[in-house]
């Protein structure tokens, strides 16, 4: 039966709410150990199948021979040397790995309005795609990035200090570098505190990754203890801080790879612009590019990274006995340059199988460790690649239902033609025996079976739990250091010149794009129901009678259920019934349901979150979660899991003026804030921006960073003033000025200047300088109270060098420094009034802060036009 519109009132006082609004998460569970076997260990490559030149190739098998590695450690997205990077893994042929302390959440967002969470989501994967470029791979720690922190002892303070030296400790020696190299020093020039921590860091944690007593739980985990031979700081020069000397190693990195095509300044260039979100990209660079060392620990090399260090095979033990040079007959790195490099067909690069099989066993039969571990997976890339065998698995559907049906489509072409037998495929705990195809003959065969019930939902492992202020809570330690989730896999074992070798390869959903073509992305394993609310944010005014606003729930059910079902909606402390008896829901079918919130039922100045339940023997353990999607074209479809609700905040709102006119920029909610205010929003474009078209604005708003994003701000210029001479208001949100991004156009209609000036404490105590102007007086009546609750920071890209025409109405410090005074400036101009403000009020809206919703209020008012008290 389809649903109906039910207005019921909040009532019942329940004892069980749900965890998520406990604290905690429902969604982890016992992945089935069928799945676990068939996890890649891998970074999952979410692109179309790659394929490889010849040239690669070969590249690939020089790597081979190398058997150093290298770590890079810095606190986020963006902060790695990628030309260095590129270098070290790509000549050098060191394993070469990027440790990013937090994921970027909480930078800011050039191409969309994704915040926090969702933020470092998309910026992990940025970084995934820019080490698929440079070849280094990634790892992380379990940092959140809070937002801008300008020392290192509140960084390590807000992360909880012993608990990411863990995880740094953990990746340290899990991977087992050889030399670590940090981007930052510990003595502060790298500016904001996360950089500085995460120098300190490394330097702690070089040490007490060789010592025993330092975090020896990890000894159970399958990690020992390791000693890197140095730590090295990678100087720089950029932002007007030049911290090289000649005295320091210098190393020129800058140089152009035949085989890859490339120089290592283009391949970095390719690399560092993957980080879009961020606004990074950059021009190529070619020819002779410096790099300079300063040693931290360890002995200090003279000519290379690696002096003292022994990077080739004649560091492993073979049969009990160190090979000595003079030792020619079992020794890999020969056999693999005599037998294999030499003998390379750039033609026919299958030729080589054999010979790859042959190493394979060599390496097999050597003493185990994490090197012959690691090796024994670089063979079997190359048997697969240079044997150029096809192997994949799809499934036609993106997301599929926990307790549905899933069809797997397996797909085999052995395009070289070599000596392949006795294929199986296993999947999902399914396996089917393969025929063997011919040479380049594509041969498909299926896998039908059913997701059970205890399988987990696909989640990033670090959205698991409920997040504390300064990291991520994860339970499982061998997870710590992973970039995401491995992926559901199929495994291939086949015969292959008599040797049975097995490729795990990634599940894919597949599908063909009219515009794009062919497109991969990962697979995904969803919750039988999800249920949405809407809006994301409710305001109600206090002392106003019989106010009444919607909640609408959107329930969608993932499978057929007959069963009698009731959702309810839940806060805090209170319960609604929603629907009750509802007795069918259609396989992927929506059904909407309204629901009336009563604000007299609410008390004054109060906050809760509503998100809604559905209840029914057919759904498992009551998962009302939904399911939230990311999308750019740049980098794989992200999703993920959360409890969804509607944020109610009653609070003593006052507004003046109707309608306001939207310049977008770099993404922000604030025209939804500004509509639950009650304003009338109008999204405006260049060519809406007239003096004619303004004038039915009481004010008009430019998004965050609106003048960096938007080059045509300048050409509105006079457009803009105008509206204000007669009488409008223009409030300008922050802009950044620095060496990635700056303001080209005039703002105001006096001079000033942005700077980098922040205050990132946010509850930093407010100074109201002029305490007496409309601003803090209309229609609000601001104190330091309406600066409680905020989040993040308070204000940044402050206003310097301002023209004595404008005001500046309040004043903030962080600890330890000097007051600032420029995050709101006002001038009035002919009849009207000129904002800009560095407070994030981008941050603070779509959360709900009471206070920074009745300072805006203010700061956009109109006093010419008749006070209205706003109640929706």
């Amino acid at each position: 039966m389809p649903f109906n519109r039910i207005n019921l009132l909040f009532s019942k006082k329940i004892n069980a709410v749900p965890p998520c609004l406990r604290g905690k998460n429902h969604l982890r569970k016992q992945i089935l150990l069928a799945l676990l076997s068939l996890f890649m260990l891998s970074n999952l490559n979410a692109q179309n199948p790659r394929s490889y030149t010849s040239s690669e190739l070969l590249a690939q098998i020089k790597k081979l021979n190398v058997l150093g590695s290298v770590l890079y450690i810095a606190a986020h997205p963006d902060d790695e040397n990628t030309r260095l990077l590129a270098y070290l893994a790509n000549e050098k042929m060191y394993r070469t790995g990027y440790l990013s302390l937090t994921r970027g959440d909480g930078g800011q967002n050039l191409i969309g309005d994704e915040q926090g969470i969702d933020l470092g989501l998309i910026r992990t994967q940025e970084l995934l795609a820019a080490r698929r470029i440079d070849g280094a791979e990634q790892f992380f720690s379990t940092a959140f990035d809070f937002g801008y922190s300008k020392n290192p002892e509140e960084a390590m303070r807000i992360w909880g200090h012993d608990k990411i030296l863990s995880d740094v400790v953990w990746v340290i020696r899990k991977f087992r570098p050889d030399i670590i190299i940090t981007r930052f020093p510990t003595t502060g020039e790298g500016g904001h505190g996360h950089h500085t921590a995460s120098a300190i860091l490394a330097e702690e944690a070089f040490d007490a990754a060789a010592d025993p007593t330092k975090f020896p739980e990890q000894l159970k985990k399958g990690v020992s203890v390791w000693q890197t031979k140095r730590l090295l700081w990678n100087t720089f020069n950029f932002g007007g801080t030049n911290t090289q000397k000649e005295d320091q190693l210098k190393i020129d990195v800058g140089m152009y790879n035949p085989l890859l095509g490339k120089s290592y300044g283009e391949i970095a260039a390719l690399s560092r612009s993957q980080h879009r979100s961020q606004g990074f990209g950059v021009p190529a660079q070619r020819g002779i590019s410096f790099e300079y060392f300063k040693t931290i620990k360890g002995n200090a090399p003279v000519n290379d990274l690696m002096d003292g260090i022994n990077t080739s095979w004649d560091r492993m033990l073979f049969g009990g006995e160190l090979l000595s040079r003079p030792v020619r007959e079992n020794n890999i790195q020969n056999f693999i340059s005599d037998s294999i490099i030499k003998n390379f067909n750039y033609e026919h690069p299958e030729f080589c199988v054999p010979q790859l099989v042959k190493l394979y066993d060599r390496i097999e039969s050597a003493n185990q460790n994490y090197i012959t571990e690691q090796k024994l997976k670089e063979v079997s890339n190359l048997i697969e690649r240079c044997g150029e065998i096809f192997l994949e698995a799809t499934v036609p559907n993106q997301l599929n239902t926990i307790g549905d049906s899933i069809k797997i489509n397996i797909m085999i072409n052995n395009r070289g033609g070599i000596d392949v037998s006795n294929a199986f495929v296993a999947a999902l705990g399914s396996n089917i025996s393969f025929p063997l195809p011919g040479k380049n003959e594509n041969k498909f065969q299926s896998i039908s079976t059913t997701l059970p019930v205890s399988t987990a939902a696909t989640q990033p492992y670090w959205l698991d739990r409920q997040k504390e202020t300064g990291r991520f809570i994860v339970d499982d330690q061998t997870l710590i250091g992973k970039p995401q989730n491995d992926p559901y896999s199929a495994l291939f074992q086949m015969v292959i010149n008599g040797k049975s070798l097995t490729f795990n390869k990634p599940i894919f959903y597949k599908y063909t794009d009219p515009v794009k073509g062919e497109i991969y992305e990962p697979v995904q394993f969803v919750n039988p129901v999800f249920i949405n609310t809407s809006p994301s944010l409710i305001l109600f005014n206090n002392g106003l009678k019989n106010q009444k606003k919607k909640i609408q729930f959107t329930v969608q059910s993932n499978i057929a259920v007959k069963d009698k079902s009731t959702l309810s909606g839940l806060s805090e402390d209170k319960h609604l019934v929603v629907a009750d008896s509802i007795m069918e829901l259609k396989k992927t079918e929506k059904y909407k349901i309204d629901a009336m919130i009563e604000g007299d039922s609410l008390k004054d100045n109060s906050t809760q979150n509503m998100g809604g339940q559905l209840s029914s023997k057919a759904f498992f353990d009551n998962q009302y979660y939904s399911l939230k999607k990311i999308s750019y074209d740049h980098i794989p479809d992200i999703f993920y899991s959360y409890y969804d609700v509607t944020k109610i905040v009653k609070l003593d709102l006052k507004t003046s003026g109707n309608t306001v006119g939207y310049i977008p920029g770099a993404g922000d909610k604030i025209p939804e804030a500004l509509e639950e205010m009650g304003y009338t929003v109008s999204i405006l474009r260049e060519a809406d921006i007239t003096p004619a078209n303004l004038k039915q604005f009481d004010a008009v708003v430019t998004g965050v960073r609106a003048y960096n994003t938007n080059d045509w701000m300048n050409n509105v210029y006079d457009a803009l003033m105008q509206y204000v001479k007669d009488g409008g208001v223009l409030l300008v949100q922050y802009n950044t000025s620095n060496f990635i991004s700056s303001v080209k156009s005039k703002i105001g209609p006096y001079d000033f200047t942005i700077s980098r000036n922040r205050v990132t404490d946010e509850e930093a105590k407010v100074n109201f300088l002029l305490p007496d102007h409309p601003a803090l007086n209309y229609p609000n009546k601001i104190t330091e109270k309406d600066f409680e609750g905020w989040i993040q920071e308070r204000s940044i890209y402050h206003a310097e060098k301002t023209d004595s025409n404008y005001q500046r109405i309040l004043s903030m410090k962080d600890p330890g420094e000097n007051e600032q005074d420029g995050s709101l400036i006002i001038a009035n101009y002919g009849k009207g009034r000129f904002v800009y403000t560095g407070l994030v009020f981008f941050r603070e809206l779509p959360a709900g802060v009471p206070g920074a919703y009745r300072l805006f209020a203010n700061l956009i008012s109109n006093k010419i036009k008749k006070q209205v008290f706003r109640t929706n």
